[in-house]
């Protein structure tokens, strides 16, 4: 058996302890400001990240730091209320180690949300964007290293990283609530400064519509490990290029704030939908 996977089988088994047993099915990353909806999930059990075996510690502003299961929708579900980012001095494979988990759970979707800057000047700060694809301008990839085929393919296919069914099924609920909602490409960063204007400029060019500092490790690991993948991003701001006048995290947990009934009532109805 390999490092990594004794480490999921500990960790697994940690979390089921409390639990009490019994499968998840839809796992639900949280971003900056949005891990509101956690605090819905019924007969929640809550545990600290701290409490968990091979788990890191969230250290941003935003993130309270916890996995907390239970029903929502009439669905068994894993949340995280706050992620880790690459830019906390995690690797990509920490970053990503709570997807494993959740795999080794039951999980076979995974909704991954995040606040992010929109690029795209069709875009206003609260919009809600879904995710077709992405670009990787991390610098590097989860994947690298040894290769457990019993996780996933050593070269997994990312033609289709984000569900084509999902997000089928995300527009057309938008639509019957009314909820402004874009299509388009977000662009995964290491951070933690926010880009210069020459950044802007370039990451526009190559086809990017939003960019953050998260979500792409994850939806790598998740789609390596055969999960289903949606991606919700909110517009927290506008990081255009040639008007760029400079953003603050505290913006963006203001805005982030400011979408939650939204944000909230929408995933709700996407989950509710979701066999």
């Amino acid at each position: 058996m390999t490092t990594m996977r004794k480490q999921i089988e500990e960790a697994t088994e940690a979390v089921k302890k409390q639990l009490g047993g019994g499968n998840v099915d839809i796992g639900l990353i949280l971003g900056s400001g949005l891990g509101g909806l956690a605090d819905e999930v019924e007969g929640a059990v809550r545990i600290n990240y701290e409490d968990i075996p091979g788990f890191p510690t969230s250290t941003v502003e935003g993130h309270a730091g916890r996995l907390v299961l239970g029903e929502l929708e009439g669905k068994n579900v894993v949340a995280m209320q706050g992620r880790f980012h690459f830019y906390e001095g995690y690797s990509a494979q920490e970053v990503t180690f709570p997807v494993r988990v959740m795999k080794a759970l039951g999980v076979h979707t995974l909704i991954v949300t995040n606040a992010c800057g929109g690029m795209n000047r069709n875009y206003r700060p609260g919009d809600f964007m879904l995710i077709a694809d992405h670009l990787n301008m991390t610098g590097t990839n989860p994947l690298i290293g040894p290769n457990d085929e019993e996780l996933g393919t050593r070269f997994p296919d990312m033609s289709q990283a984000y569900s084509p069914t999902l997000i089928d099924l995300a527009k057309r609920i938008a639509g019957e609530e009314a909820i402004t909602i874009h299509e388009g490409v977000y662009t995964g960063i290491s951070g933690p400064s926010f880009m210069t204007k020459a950044e802007l400029a370039m990451l526009r060019k190559l086809g990017g519509d939003v960019v953050g500092m998260s979500t792409v490790p994850e939806v790598i690991v998740a789609r390596h490990a055969g999960i289903e993948v949606l991606g919700i991003s909110c517009v927290t701001d506008m990081a255009v290029a040639d008007d760029h006048g400079g953003v603050s995290h505290e913006e963006v947990m203001e805005t982030a704030a400011r979408t939650k009934p939204t944000f909230i009532k929408y995933v709700r109805r996407i989950l509710n939908n979701i066999s």
